[in-house]
């Protein structure tokens, strides 16, 4: 068999696959940490986002009207090429966790916001009955429920992220798809080299989607 599946070309990934298992190891990490920050974005400015401070508001609004609205790739451009620039120089993990964490917490903060506006207001207004402050009727009592209604669409996010890591590979991330693209581009072989990786990245997405699926069921039974 010749052609880019042949078998040489399949023994040749897999004689290299360890360099491949690097890749998809920070992958995962530089992801894992993304979601945290993502998650700690998202949940500041969803909170902020139902005040009543009107520059509070504005900030919050301009942040996600940028992030959501711009493309990731030019975002980490911006960080790898201008930053240093104007003196500040950060390693190439730094700039793909806090690129991933930025732009995907600008649609975190959206389900957040959306989530706990879904929470009936009496809830709120129970909680301030019983002498909670804002602060902790949020933390008590609104966000608990709210929890249960924005975990679905953030699982979903947390999808998003991973796939979108492979930007990454524009500034030399070393994560899989980076991994990906050097070693097809030094060795000439294409076809195994992105049928596995798209099969790795399925290895990581696809149990996180199909939980995201299972608890949006769950939800629509418990309406």
């Amino acid at each position: 068999m010749s052609g880019p599946f042949s078998l040489h070309n399949w023994e040749a990934w897999f004689s290299d696959w360890s360099f491949f298992a690097s890749g998809f190891l920070r992958t995962l990490y530089i992801s894992l940490l993304g979601l945290i920050f993502t998650l700690i974005i998202g949940l500041v400015v969803g909170i902020l986002l139902c005040g009543k401070h009107k520059v509070v508001l504005a900030l919050c609004r301009g942040y996600m009207s940028f992030f959501q609205n711009t493309p990731l790739v030019i975002q980490v451009f911006i960080y790898y090429n201008v930053l240093p620039k104007l003196g500040i120089r950060l390693g190439v993990i730094v700039i793909g966790v806090m690129g991933l964490a930025l732009y995907t917490g600008a649609y975190a903060a959206d389900i957040v916001h959306s989530a706990i506006k879904a929470v009936p207001t009496g809830q709120l207004e129970a909680a301030h009955s019983q002498g909670f402050s804002y602060l902790q009727s949020m933390w008590h009592v609104i966000l608990p429920q709210a929890v249960k209604i924005g975990l679905p669409p953030m699982t979903n996010q947390a999808v998003n992220l991973i796939k979108n890591s492979s930007v990454l590979a524009v500034i030399a991330g070393g994560e899989l798809m980076y991994c990906a693209d050097s070693w097809s581009g030094s060795n000439l072989i294409y076809g195994p080299t992105f049928v596995m990786t798209g099969v790795l990245y399925l290895v990581i997405c696809l149990p996180i989607s199909l939980l995201a699926r299972r608890m949006e069921k769950r939800s629509v039974r418990n309406v």
